[in-house]
Formats: structure tokens, sequence, C-alpha cells
């Protein structure tokens, strides 16, 4: 049986297109398609009722594709849908929202194998109110933490940790607009800062203890596999309190052999998440105590493979593929 592949991303997705390549090579069909076009350039339609049969399919490009022949679909970075023509914002956005809606609904009634989950799935487990507990019922470590919207508490978890604490959004995505984005890093708290506090009754803030790092760890599960990799981001001040910031010239980045232990849950966190991918943060401290800090559902990862040689890609390609993935433990 021919694997015949969706894969929902952004038009400038080179990981997704490298991907494509390599299942192309090993006799799949694979389309790519940005759920942002939809329904411009393209059209996902249906039929239900009346004959007794439902029927999925995409129109793209002059041509209709069976939906319900894919044998997978890969939640990648799909971008949310923009309708055409409609310059009133409030409009555009109750449209944005049919049309999301609508899509959410036609990928989870399909068939077949979906990474890393369906939507709703990997929505739900990209929150860290979610997900951080079931990594303190794994047995990670996890450093103190505090989500709230009360200056008051803020004020008494800075003391208590003597002004030891970092802050970071709870959402990974910039928000605002694509003209002013609104985004933030994971930054220390100073005093400065703590004139500012009562703004923090307009919404939550998710503040931590401060944890001291050796190295950072960015984890890769693909199924069954686990690659890890140790980022020094104690080599430069740029990444000192969040590697995100990105200094590849003086940040190095290695392979790292995870104790079995904590490989195996990292495994066990995203399957209880319900994924068959994950990229998940830890610290591993001066001490030697592996210190988990958060996973997200989707996240890059050829930086990793370009840096270290790991074979991420393609154990991804056989998790596409035939649902499992072979690899480091």
């Amino acid at each position: 049986m021919t694997a015949r592949i969706l894969v929902l991303t952004d038009a400038e997705d080179v990981t997704a297109a490298r991907v494509a390549a390599v299942l192309t090579s090993r006799g799949a069909e694979v389309l790519l398609l940005d759920p942002g076009v939809v329904p411009g350039d393209a059209q996902v339609e249906m039929t239900a009722g009346g004959t007794g049969r439902v029927r999925r399919w995409l129109r793209l490009g002059g041509r209709d594709v069976d939906l319900d022949s894919l044998t997978c679909v890969w939640h990648r970075r799909p971008t949310a849908p923009v309708p055409p023509g409609v310059d009133d914002p409030q409009v555009r956005a109750h449209l944005a929202g049919e049309v999301k809606t609508y899509l959410d609904g036609v990928w989870r009634a399909l068939g077949g194998r979906q990474v890393p989950a369906h939507r709703d799935v990997i929505d739900r487990a990209d929150r860290k109110a979610f997900h951080l507990p079931i990594a303190v019922e794994l047995g990670f470590a996890v450093p103190p933490t505090l989500i709230t919207a009360d200056p008051d508490r803020l004020l008494y978890f800075y003391d208590e940790h003597d002004g030891k604490i970092i802050t970071k959004p709870l959402h990974r995505s910039p928000r605002g607009t694509a003209e002013a984005p609104m985004g933030r890093y994971t930054e220390p708290v100073s005093t400065r800062d703590l004139g500012y506090v009562a703004a923090l009754r307009q919404a939550p803030m998710i503040v931590q203890a401060y944890v001291p790092k050796d190295v950072e760890l960015r984890v890769t599960v693909v199924g069954a596999a686990v690659f890890a990799v140790e980022i020094h981001s104690q080599a430069t001040r740029h990444t000192r309190y969040d590697w995100r910031r990105y200094d590849h010239q003086n940040t190095p980045m290695l392979v790292h052999a995870l104790p079995d232990g904590v490989a195996g849950r990292c495994r066990a966190l995203v399957e209880r998440l319900g994924l068959n991918f994950g990229a998940i943060d830890l610290i591993l401290t001066p001490e030697g105590e592996y210190v988990f800090l958060e996973i997200n559902p989707n996240g890059q990862y050829d930086w990793l493979e370009l840096a270290t040689g790991l074979p991420i890609t393609a154990a991804v390609v056989e998790l596409l593929l035939t649902g499992s993935a072979g690899g480091p433990a």
C-alpha cells in the first residue's frame, strides 16, 4: 500500500520540504498544504448523508485529493486561516475562526496516523499548566513554580527565593500583529521590574526559581527514539538565560548520553500527553541533576541534526511512514 501523507505547514518550512523529499524517495505520495490559504487558493470540502457515504477531499492547484485515502497527517507548522478579501478585522477574525473550526474537525475525523497527534491533543499538551503537573507525577525534578496574577504573591515568591527568580510567557508563540508582534524570552526578575509588579493583575504569569546550569538539553522524542543534545548556553552571556536567543558560533552543541531513567521519563511524558513526537527542554545542573522545564509538542529539530549529525530526520520519516521510529535511547 502506498503511503499518502499530508503535511500541514507554512510555505517556507525547509524542514518539512527536506522530510518530504526523503518520503518521496521512499515511494510515498506527499502533499504539503499551508492551511492559511484555505479557502483562498485551496478548498477543503466534504459530503455526508443522502448516499450514506462520507467523502472529504482537497482541491489544490487543479488537483483533487481524496483525504480519506491518507495514511498520515503531519501537523507540522500550520498557519492560521486568512479569509481573502476581508478588510474588517472583526469580520476577518470571525471568518478565520469558522475556517479553523471546520478544518480542525476535518483533520480530527480522518483515519490514519496523526503526527504528533490530533490538533486538540497538541494544543492541550502545549500548555504549561497542563504538562508541568504530569512531569512532576512522572518523577521529573521541576523548579519551584508559581503561576499567578497576584502582585503580592509574586513579591512573596521573590523574597522566598532571595530574588533569584525568572519569568517566562505562558504561551510560546508571539502575540500581537505582524506589524507589532508581542513576544518575550525567559528573563530574570530585577529590582527595577518589581516597580511594575501591579501590572501583573492584567494576566497570569509563570514564575520559577532560577536553576543554575551546567548545560541545557533539548531532548527530541520521536516514537520510542530519544535524541539528546547538550547546549552550552553558559558559554556566552547572550544565551545565559534563554538559549533561544541563538548564538550558534559561541554556543557549542554536542550529543548527550541521557541516563536511562531520564530517557524513560521523557518517553513516558510524550506518551502520557497523547503524542508521538515532542521536544523537551531540561537543565543539567552543576551538581548533575536533570531538571525539567517544558515540552514543545512540535519543536524544531533540524538545527540540532545539522550541529550533531543525529539522525532525527530519518526517525521522523519512519514515524510518518510506519508509526514507529528506532534510534538512540
